[in-house]
Parts: C-alpha cells; structure tokens; sequence
C-alpha cells in the first residue's frame, strides 16, 4: 500500500502553543505513552482466501495390484494368524494408500509417497509406477513436483509445509547452485511475516540519476528523478501467445491492481479489450502494437516497454509522462545493446531469457550478474533499473536473482501454473509454449485472479522470511549482494580443488 505523505506535525516535537507560549518540558522519569501512528498508514497486506481448485492433479504413482496374489496373502495371514486380529488387519502403508473399505483391492494412489515400503514386502502382489499422466505435467526444465508445489500455494495462499524435512538435493545447476546465507543470529526479531517488525518489498522503477544539476535560476536542468514504487519485486510478465485470451488479460490486469505491482500486455490486446491503468503496462513492438496507440488508451501508463530502442522517441511522443522500458533478449550482442539503450537515455531494461533460463549460451543466473557487474564497472548501476525474467519458476529462484542483481523479477509460466494450465510438451519460450486450459475458466476472473494473488502472497512470505534471516529490512538492499550467497562451483573448488581428478 502506497503510503500517504505525513502531516507537518507528525512525527515532530512541538515547542509552543497555539499562543506561541513554550509548552512545559516533559517529566523525563515519566512513561511516555506511546506515539499514535499516523492517519492514513496502512501496512501492506495481500488478502489471501482458500481458492481450490478446478481439476485434480494426477496421482505421482500408480499402484497396481495382484488381486489373486492378494487373495492368496489374505488366506495365508489369517490361517497363521488366527486370533491376532491386529497383525491380520494390519496394512502394509503408514499413508494409508490400503486403508479403505476393501483395502488392497481398491487402492489410494492418491495417497502413495513412493516409500515401495509395500513393494518390497510384498512384491508378488503390489507393484508401484510412476504416472505418465503426473510426468506431463511439467518439462525438462520445470518439473511435475515444481507443479504441484506452485499450485499449493496458489490454492491455499500459505508457505507450503509438508513436514518431512527437505528431500531434494542440496545442490544442482542453475538456481540451485546458489545457497543463501541466513543465520539468524544476526536479527531473530525482525519477522515482517508475524508483524514483529516491518520488512518493507517495495522496489522503485525509473531514472535515478546520481547528482542534480540546476541552472543560474535555481530550477533543475538535464535529467531528474523519475520514479515509481511497486509493493513487490515481482512484476507479471506477458502471457505466451498461445495462452494470451481476453479472460487471461482480464486477470493480469485485476491481479496486478490488487497486488499493486505492474503487468505487462501487449498494447494491441489492451486497445482490443478496452483495458488500461497505471498498473497496466503496454508492449510495444512488431505484432504487439504500434506505437500511435498509446493516444487511445482511456488512461496514459506510467509506464510503456518497447521491443526496439529505436520506438523510444515515437513513444515518448504519444506518451510524454510514462516512463519508456526496454526488453532486451539475452541474446548474442546484448551488453553492446545495453550499453547503448543507457546512453539514449532508457533508464528501465527488462533483460529476458527463454522459459528454461537460457540465453546466449549460459543461464540467466549469470548473465544477471555479468549485466549486473557491466553496469558497476561503467558506474551506471545506480542509474538503472534492471528487471529479470526468464526460469524464475520457484519463491526461492527470487531472492536468488535479487542477489544476483536485479531489481525486480518478472514472472510468466509460473502463473499459468497457478491457473492449472496444463502444458502441451516443452515450455521453452513464449512463442512455442502450449498449453490447455483448466475447465471453466473462460470468463471467471475471481476464481483466476485470487490463485495469483495467493500465489504471490505465498512467494512474498519466502522472500520475508530470507530477508527476516538475514537482518535486512528492505528487498532494495539485497540487490547485488552476492556476499549472501554462497556458490556450489565455489565452494567445491575450495574444498576439493587441490584433489587429483578434481573437475575431470
């Protein structure tokens, strides 16, 4: 929530009275009450509601049973057992998969964890395989269990807890070869999840120049601050095109309104359905939308993105207040493009990768920091505002990309995800994606719109619980921080680098 500017006298000790006589000093040994908020402050909130939903996810496993292999068991057990009801009654599942009315012979599959606890001690009659159906959901870059995760936290707006500890493995490529550094030693009490104390997510977007300059009459001359805040650091990218409809921009837009952050549309899908608002922000570029359309939107953005740094001028024209943003491909000649958007004066670069991280032949975990690392060493940083977006699938790969020196993250198929869009072979990049949407949502935007609020509710919590962590107390200073990260390939390399065979 956008905070109100404070009165005059808030927040400032008066010395006189309304007739200009000095008030009496205060007794300093008394208990001061403590000083009443100001008015118009509200803490920034995203209510979250149960939002179940539409189909159920596959089964991970399929268990498959021997009903005459089963039968025979069952004879077996109470002829050796007769009288001791409990072994004969017992199930060979603590999760309950052969629990039912008529146990074994009509499974749970629903239930199965795949512990094969029942496999291996019966194998002649329960066999245990992974669903195909459960695989699909999902590719080669995010997996089924990344799904069942994003949609989780989607239903139920909460940090997802499952109670048996963390089974992945501790390391891995990409994100997963970051490890943050979160000793609470250094601040327990700063919680902004339980409200023990405020840890502000807002990030702000535009020119920040280093220094002023002003001309003999003391007004400013040459380049000003020109700044928007969002309550998140995550911005909701455009949808793939095949998933792009009009109820899927209904939801961006509501969603990005609630959430009080930003979602990019293309500009030509925002004239067709009538949309537009500071939170809304248009696309401009080759079959997205021409630039002389900004003049038709009911309300001007704050903000416009265009494909090309040579649309900059033509938007400028027929948006003269909104700020101009340019998406950069990670592509072949990026820091030479870079380089050059800065020098013509864009102040926001959204950098972008395909769906699985990839650009220019390495993941955007370090082409993010080699942007990063470019800019500081031109001493531009300070100056810009770096989005990112591109294999951001998971809460954690977003403080992650916050260290590694973005500003804010863009979102795209994590979303559909959330929406129970199931995919329709490889997400790679928004072009080629396909997917097939869940049944009924054509035209019911609060089912959509709530899932996404949940969603980013429930990221929102992780990024304050690593920030809680590590004692800071706004995501703004995280940006860069690379000293919070720890480095698998570094790590190894210390550990192990004098070992022979080492990296062979």
């Amino acid at each position: 929530m956008t905070l109100a500017p404070p009165r005059p006298d808030v927040g400032r000790a008066r010395t006189t009275g309304p007739d200009s006589e000095p008030l009496a000093e205060p007794n300093a040994s008394a208990p001061r009450p403590p000083a009443p908020p100001p008015e118009h402050y509200q803490r920034y909130h995203i209510d979250t509601r149960h939002m179940p939903d539409r189909a159920d996810l596959p089964t991970r496993f399929r268990v498959e049973v021997n009903r005459f292999e089963l039968a025979k068991l069952l004879f077996k057990e109470i002829r050796e057992y007769w009288g001791d009801w409990d072994v004969v009654l017992s199930r060979p599942c603590v999760y309950g998969v052969f629990s039912g009315p008529v146990g074994g012979f009509a499974p749970r599959p629903h239930l199965c964890v795949g512990c094969l606890r029942c496999t291996i001690q019966h194998p002649e009659a329960v066999t245990i395989r992974r669903n195909p159906q459960w695989q699909a959901w999902g590719d080669e870059y995010l997996k089924p269990a990344m799904v069942e995760t994003l949609q989780q936290e989607a239903a139920l707006g909460a940090v997802p807890v499952k109670g048996q500890g963390y089974r992945g493995r501790m390391g891995g490529p990409g994100w997963d070869g970051i490890w943050t550094d979160m000793s609470e030693i250094v601040r327990p009490t700063r919680d902004g999840i339980h409200g023990r104390e405020t840890i502000s997510t807002v990030v702000d977007l535009g020119a920040k120049p280093m220094y002023l300059r002003f001309d003999a009459a003391g007004m400013p001359a040459g380049e000003t601050p020109a700044v928007s805040q969002v309550q998140l650091p995550m911005v909701l990218d455009m949808p793939p095109v095949h998933a792009m409809t009009p109820t899927i921009a209904a939801i961006w837009a509501a969603t990005a309104h609630d959430l009080q952050t930003l979602a990019l549309l293309p500009l030509r899908v925002m004239r067709e359905e009538g949309l537009s608002g500071s939170q809304l922000v248009p696309v401009v570029g080759p079959g997205l939308g021409d630039p002389a359309g900004l003049a038709e939107l009911a309300r001007a953005p704050r903000m416009v993105e265009i494909t090309d740094a040579a649309l900059a001028d033509e938007v400028r024209a027929a948006a003269p207040a909104a700020q101009v943003a340019l998406r950069l491909p990670f592509a072949p000649g990026w820091r030479d493009a870079l380089l050059g958007a800065i020098a013509q004066g864009l102040r926001v670069i959204h950098l972008t990768a395909d769906y699985h991280g990839r650009g220019d032949g390495a993941f955007i975990r370090d082409l993010v920091i080699e942007a990063h690392t470019l800019l500081v060493e031109q001493g531009l940083r300070d100056q810009v505002t770096l989005i990112g977006g591109g294999g951001v699938v998971m809460a954690e790969h977003v403080p992650k990309a916050i260290i590694c020196g973005l500003d804010a993250v863009s979102l795209d198929t994590p979303l559909l995800l959330a929406l129970q869009f199931q995919p329709d072979g490889s997400m790679e990049s928004r072009e080629t994606a396909r997917f097939v949407a869940p049944p009924g949502l054509e035209g019911d935007t609060d089912w959509g719109v709530q899932r996404l609020k949940n969603l980013c509710c429930a990221w929102r919590d992780q990024l304050l619980e690593i920030l809680g962590a590590m004692g800071i107390r706004e995501v703004r200073r995280l940006r860069g921080e690379l000293g919070r990260a720890m480095f698998q390939e570094d790590l190894q390399r210390e550990a192990f680098g004098g070992i022979d065979g080492f990296g062979d």
